[in-house]
């Protein structure tokens, strides 16, 4: 079985694109034994996913992906967006999701989209695959799935947030979960080959 190294260590990350991929082996940061931080100085998810992607690589010389992606609110010009995972100023899901909705309180325009870009190294050649999933940012956290903006965001057609859909029906809707099946469909064209 081919193997695939996801450049994460993120738990609900992986187990989102676990859950969507079958016929490739899966490996995590941890699997590999890589221990480093990976810096992520760019301000284009398609770089910083780049920018992952090839440390990997390097360190190992497997077929690898990264993913860069985060919350972009309209009526915030786009931010958070690829300063989701620190928005705050640390690595710390609550305090990014607390200050979003603080700088929305007086804010009519609650639209928001979730990026992901996906850096795939296969063969050593370089793809990239992106998803997009519009909706809307409620004002209190509701469900305990997900992560990250997942309780506070509604996607567009739906009343519940990320955070009590159950995750067959994220992985549906998710901006991941349409670039992993955009990356899905390429790796089993290639392995078909």
């Amino acid at each position: 079985m081919q193997q695939l190294v996801i450049a994460s260590n993120n738990t609900g990350k992986i187990r989102e694109i676990r859950s969507l991929i079958e016929s490739i082996e899966l490996l995590s940061l941890n699997d590999i034994g890589f221990t480093d931080e990976i810096a992520e100085p760019f301000h284009t998810f398609e770089e910083n996913a780049l920018a992952k992607a090839s440390a990997i690589y390097q360190f190992c010389g497997k077929n690898v992906f990264a993913d860069d992606s985060g919350l972009c609110v309209n009526s915030l010009n786009g931010a958070p967006g690829v300063d989701s995972a620190h928005y705050s100023g640390e690595r710390n899901d609550e305090k990014n999701l607390q200050k979003v909705l603080k700088e929305l309180e007086h804010s009519e325009d609650r639209s928001a989209f979730y990026k992901a870009v996906i850096c795939l190294i296969w063969g050593g050649e370089v793809y990239y695959f992106e998803g997009i999933c519009d909706g809307v940012l409620i004002k209190e956290k509701i469900g305990e799935e997900g992560f990250g903006y997942d309780p506070v965001f509604i996607p567009a057609g739906y009343d519940k947030t990320f955070g009590e859909l159950p995750l067959s029906i994220k992985n549906e809707l998710s901006h991941r979960g349409k670039a992993v099946r955009q990356m899905i469909a390429f790796l089993e064209s290639e392995l078909a080959g």
